[in-house]
């Protein structure tokens, strides 16, 4: 190369250039990146934050132990977060609990971290099975009834008027019937036993009130 050519290729790449091709390179280095340092160099992308998938919000609980009902269930799981229904599955003749049951909270995020820290808790020597309902398996009537509070039923004072109800000359005779039956099995098994006793003797049948005659 000779020394002509060396010079204009000097003053080429000592030429500043125009700020029609320096605006061309700012917008190519905008477009290529978010974000443009002050002092220089060279660009950096934001970080796009992926939007949250939506998970259930409803949580099953297993396993439950006697006497954790709703309302001990409500204030123990409340630490975690708000509650926007709970329900204890229950059976429906004796009001007792089937040792499973549902959370709705407010928060989706609440949800998971409830059934991440608590699965496999002790609780009263139970491990709570605690895990997160799709909301495809989601029954449409699983919350019907939620606020529902069972009272269970007196047993004693229903069996009282049970026994103690009036009763016709018909259904006493049938009750004396059952109970010299019942007796009759029983002194059998007493004979076949080789044991000596004399059962007392049952009334066999009930004689109706008599009339009460009226004088006019």
């Amino acid at each position: 190369m000779g020394a002509k050519a060396k010079k204009s290729l000097k003053k080429k790449l000592n030429k500043p250039p125009s700020s029609s091709k320096l605006s061309v390179s700012v917008q190519k280095n905008k477009e290529a990146s978010d974000f443009l340092p002050l002092e220089g160099g060279p660009g950096k992308n934001l970080v796009v934050e992926k939007a949250t998938e939506d998970v259930s919000r409803v949580v099953y609980i297993g396993r439950i132990p006697h006497g954790f009902y709703e309302k001990e269930m409500e204030g123990f799981f409340q630490q975690f977060g708000a509650i926007k229904r709970l329900r204890i599955a229950r059976n429906k003749k004796t009001g007792k609990s089937k040792h499973y049951g549902f959370i709705e909270f407010e928060d989706p995020g609440v949800a998971k971290i409830v059934a991440d820290s608590m699965n496999n808790y002790l609780l009263f020597e139970h491990l709570l099975q605690v895990h997160l309902v799709p909301p495809e398996r989601i029954h449409p009537n699983l919350w019907k009834g939620f606020n529902f509070r069972y009272k269970p039923l007196d047993r004693v004072q229903i069996e009282r008027k049970r026994l103690n109800k009036e009763r016709t000359l018909e259904e006493r005779q049938k009750l004396i019937d059952k109970i010299i039956k019942r007796d009759l099995a029983r002194q059998k098994r007493i004979e076949a036993a080789g044991i000596d006793y004399e059962c007392p003797e049952i009334v066999g049948s009930i004689q109706p009130a008599p009339k009460k005659i009226r004088f006019e």
